[in-house]
């Protein structure tokens, strides 16, 4: 049996992963599963996979978790110290997929135990690429990338050689509103920005993914993950959502992963590898569907893009700034305290105002943090001075 954790095991990949798990329950040991709010649902999931513990990331629902588990024989923590301890447990494949920096700690703590860290959390890439890969190969641990577009550029690399490697293309739906005039976006609407055409995913991603800001973390991560130069990375709108990556080689050829949109496939590839095993996805109709499209995004109305390509310029820890302030205008824009359009100004503006010694600090874990906490309470700041 194989021992597996799931961290973020109640948002919409954790939810993906376990039901691939539970499809086959004597072949795995779970080991723990962690979530936030949704206490019920990560309870039921501990008792059903019969996991070692769970943990809440909300230390005030400890005694809600305690009273969900009573009898189950399964263990209750709580607090990001208490995710962080769940990393350090032994496990074979681990799933990183919490929302946000704060998966960080847990995932560098898998790597350190030479677990197969299966990366959703992107943000551990953009905030702490160097740190994330160094520890990897310290540990002689494993990354395999889970995001689709990843997943899909590793898939496509697999047997060829990164030196004949002319660019990598990663796709995007374009979000709710990759057709809105432009001068309508300052109206969006919470509920407007939350729904996605394409995904079923979480509130934050979806309005993510409306703004481009995910597609702007993605550009990060793949700098980081593959090695390439900014100047390599290129991103497509493809409404359909078929194709995720497509890598150009210098002879021309151009590989392309296409598949259905459904997260499955890339946390399945992922859960298996190095092996194809099949999965409950749907079979592509290529006749059916007919027709793909695809257009050049326009970074008038995605931002988020130009300021990934200036992030990646940079380095250092400016993708932590970046993501610190990413995260906090969308808190902004969710309570209602910023427009639509201003989550990508106010990004801009801390990315500008940071001074150089943030930027330029060792890549330490203390330090992504420190820069992190900088950027959040710089971003607050620049809320409040607009809000007023």
């Amino acid at each position: 049996m194989r021992r597996v954790s799931i961290f973020g095991a109640t948002g919409s990949i954790g939810q993906n992963t376990i039901d691939l798990i539970a499809r086959d329950p004597e072949a795995y040991d779970v080991v723990a599963l962690t979530g936030a709010s949704n206490i019920k649902q990560l309870a039921a999931d501990a008792i059903r996979l019969d996991a070692d513990i769970a943990i809440t990331a909300d230390e005030a629902r400890l005694d809600d978790l305690r009273t969900a588990l009573n009898g189950s024989g399964v263990e209750a923590a709580a607090g990001q110290a208490a995710l962080t301890e769940a990393g350090c447990r032994p496990a074979d494949w681990v799933m990183s997929a919490i929302v946000g920096a704060a998966g960080l700690a847990p995932g560098i703590c898998a790597l350190q135990q030479g677990a197969t860290l299966a990366l959703a959390n992107k943000e551990s890439l953009v905030c702490a690429g160097q740190l994330i890969l160094s520890t990897a190969k310290t540990h002689n641990a494993r990354l395999l990338p889970v995001d689709s577009e990843h997943s899909a550029v590793f898939q496509a690399l697999v047997g060829e050689d990164m030196n004949a490697v002319e660019r990598i293309i990663i796709t995007a739906s374009g979000g709710a509103f990759r057709d809105w005039p432009l001068e309508k976006l300052a109206q969006a609407t919470l509920a407007e920005a939350s729904s996605h055409p394409n995904w079923d995913m979480g509130q934050r991603i979806t309005i993510d993914s409306a703004s481009m800001f995910n597609k702007a973390l993605e550009l990060i991560e793949t700098k980081e993950y593959f090695g390439v130069r900014p100047d390599q990375i290129e991103v497509l709108v493809h409404p359909e959502s078929m194709i995720h990556a497509m890598v150009g080689f210098n002879d021309g050829a151009l590989m392309a992963h296409v598949g259905p949109p459904d997260m499955r496939h890339a946390i399945g590839y992922a859960l298996h590898w190095p092996d194809r095993k099949t999965l409950p996805v749907d079979r592509l109709d290529l006749a059916k569907i007919s027709v793909l499209t695809f257009r050049a995004p326009d970074e008038i109305r995605w931002p988020a893009l130009r300021l990934a390509r200036e992030v990646m310029e940079r380095g250092g820890l400016s993708g932590a700034v970046f993501n610190a302030a990413k995260e906090t205008a969308l808190d902004g824009f969710i309570g209602g305290r910023i427009r639509f359009p201003t989550m990508a100004e106010v990004v801009e503006e801390v990315l500008s105002t940071t001074p150089p010694s943030h930027i330029d600090a060792p890549m330490t874990l203390d330090n992504v943090h420190a820069a992190d906490q900088m950027a959040r309470q710089a971003t607050r700041d620049v809320i409040e001075q607009r809000a007023g």
